[in-house]
């Protein structure tokens, strides 16, 4: 695939956005000149603020990094991002995630039997990005098993990965060489 935007790099940005690069280069630890930072960068002030809330749902979230893994490949397959999906679905399995789920996922196969702490999740989420809604019984297993906060910051988290996912197809992000994962069916 060919890439659809160039990257822009700080000398380019706007002085009065320049902070703002700066910020997100220091939240990735480096330019952001791969992936879908590379992409939103173009608006160094969204950026920053997409990074905020990158910061705090993977590292100050209160979900297992098993559920975590789970929203971004759930909507990363919603929308057949191949950048989102290798980026989680490797980390998803060192997580825990059971091998033939991740598989289902990925082939968009019938699910395997799957541990009590995720069933609910899973449902949820596919629910979720399948119809844009979810049933009572949904909902209420997915909020007894991650409780109130858990359910509102694992949605926050699927529509934060779905909308990374968007910028990265539509701005044909490459994927990285060293990948370990298959590429989605699409």
């Amino acid at each position: 695939m060919v890439r659809r935007i160039p990257i822009v790099t700080r000398e380019q940005v706007p002085e009065a956005q320049k902070a703002a690069y700066d910020e997100v280069a220091g939240i990735r630890g480096r330019p952001p000149v791969v992936g879908p930072s590379s992409v939103m960068i173009h608006s160094p002030e969204m950026a920053v603020r997409v990074g905020r809330l990158s910061a705090y749902l993977v590292e100050e979230s209160d979900l297992s990094e098993k559920v975590k893994r789970l929203g971004a490949m759930i909507a990363a397959r919603s929308i057949d991002c191949q950048y989102v999906w290798n980026a989680h679905a490797a980390a998803g399995r060192r997580a825990g995630l059971d091998d033939g789920l991740v598989d289902a996922l990925r082939d968009k196969k019938p699910l395997p039997m799957m541990d009590p702490d995720i069933a609910a999740s899973v449902e949820f989420g596919l629910e979720l990005t399948g119809t844009n809604k979810v049933s009572q019984k949904t909902f209420d297993a997915a909020v007894g098993q991650l409780g109130v906060r858990g359910l509102t910051e694992f949605t926050t988290l699927i529509g934060y990965y779905r909308m990374i996912g968007l910028n990265a197809n539509a701005c044909t992000i490459d994927l990285p060489e060293e990948r370990t994962e298959q590429l989605l069916p699409v």
